[in-house]
């Protein structure tokens, strides 16, 4: 038979209790933690759901406006130059109205042709072309204009001469610089 020891004691009924409390409260603990964690997840996946929801429409509207960005810039420049071609439109006319009569004389066409160059003068100022029609003595500007020759002259070196045909502009922008000769250094 073995020896007890009188210092150690057999687990009694109340340290069982007590073990076993224990082991409930960290069981109950636990599932409390799990529960809080998973309502922390649900929230978190709705929270996840609805940022990839207003992603998603964030990204359709921005693709849509994109779209209708691209056509309108596509519907300007179709009709970019309706506003042009209407403005055009009276010197067609008065250019056919002139052909139609026979036994013009020729000062009645010139005066039909003088009529129909105002015409399409309001209507190119209308639209913003400009002339460039430099005066004698003005300074040469490789920018607005191109020199054909260089001529002796009495004016500076380096200043328009002659303009042998006009140029134009439009919104600042050369269309056609002017032809000139040019004053030659002496």
């Amino acid at each position: 038979m073995s020896e007890t020891n009188p210092n150690q004691s057999k687990p009694t009924s109340a340290a069982y209790q007590s073990t076993e409390e224990l082991a409930a409260t960290l069981s109950a603990h636990e599932s409390d933690v799990l529960s809080l964690a998973q309502a922390e997840l649900a929230e978190l996946q709705a929270k996840s759901a609805d940022l990839a929801d207003q992603y998603l429409r964030a990204k359709a509207e921005a693709d849509n406006a994109r779209r209708r960005a691209e056509e309108e810039i596509s519907k300007a420049r179709k009709f970019a130059v309706e506003g042009f071609a209407e403005s055009l439109l009276p010197v067609a006319d008065s250019l056919e109205a002139g052909l139609i009569i026979q036994d013009a004389s020729p000062e009645q066409i010139r005066e039909g042709a003088q009529a129909t160059l105002r015409q399409l003068l309001a209507a190119l100022e209308r639209n913003k072309v400009i002339a460039i029609n430099p005066a004698a003595g003005d300074k040469f500007d490789p920018h607005q204009h191109q020199a054909i020759s260089v001529v002796l002259s009495e004016f500076e070196a380096n200043t328009v001469v002659t303009v042998l045909q006009k140029g134009y502009s439009i919104a600042e922008r050369v269309l056609r610089p002017a032809l000139v000769t040019v004053a030659a250094p002496k």
